[in-house]
């Protein structure tokens, strides 16, 4: 018996039972999902329900601190779901999704050990441009409003990243796909946006 399987039935009749035709469809049409969301692997992000998201609606790319490599540093697991997504599914929107309390973005106080924790240490650097950028302007103590400030950060320095990808950028310009950018507050609860300048509420 598979324990978690086993916990879940219920939950899975419920949701084949409410998506059935829906399902079909999807199998017979095809996907078109409305945009690629970058999200954080915290399980207390759900993104799907946050946004009353339907099978076939958002193409999910979840890792550790919702983080976009740069096109020059990319790997190939991350490029592969943009291509997809963008040059095959062509999705008009592309969501870089943060969220406070971030256990990746705390990390980056922590000093990981890189023997021990290799791969995580390595990924986490593409987090540090945020956090410098906010101990920049004096927030160098540990609190709530300066791990906000490198959460925020972070998302924007992400969607820069985004905007390095050759085939990205050339739809970006042809006006076929917009970026934008999300915090999650786990607290309040709401999502703030990124307009250019700040971030809405």
């Amino acid at each position: 018996m598979d324990i978690i399987l086993d916990k879940t039935r219920k939950a899975r009749q419920q949701f084949f039972a409410s998506n059935q035709a829906l399902l079909r469809e999807l199998v017979q049409a095809g996907q078109f999902p409305t945009a690629v969301f970058i999200g954080c692997s915290d399980s207390r992000v759900v993104p799907e329900q946050l946004l009353g998201a339907r099978p076939g609606d958002f193409f999910m790319l979840r890792n550790i601190a919702n983080l976009a490599p740069p096109y020059w540093q990319t790997e190939i697991g991350f490029a592969s779901v943009l291509e997809f997504a963008v040059l095959e599914l062509e999705v008009p929107h592309i969501i870089v999704c943060g969220h406070t309390d971030c256990g990746g973005i705390k990390a980056l106080d922590e000093n990981l050990d890189l023997s021990s924790r290799p791969a995580l240490s390595r990924w986490l650097d593409l987090a540090r441009p945020a956090q410098r950028a906010v101990d920049r302007f004096g927030m160098g103590e540990q609190t709530a409003e300066r791990h906000q400030a490198i959460v925020e950060q972070n998302v924007v320095n992400q969607l820069e990243n985004l905007r390095s990808y050759p085939f990205i950028r050339k739809r970006l310009e042809a006006g076929k796909l917009e970026l934008h950018g999300w915090v999650f507050d786990l607290g309040r609860p709401e999502i703030r946006y990124y307009d250019g300048e700040s971030w809405i509420a």
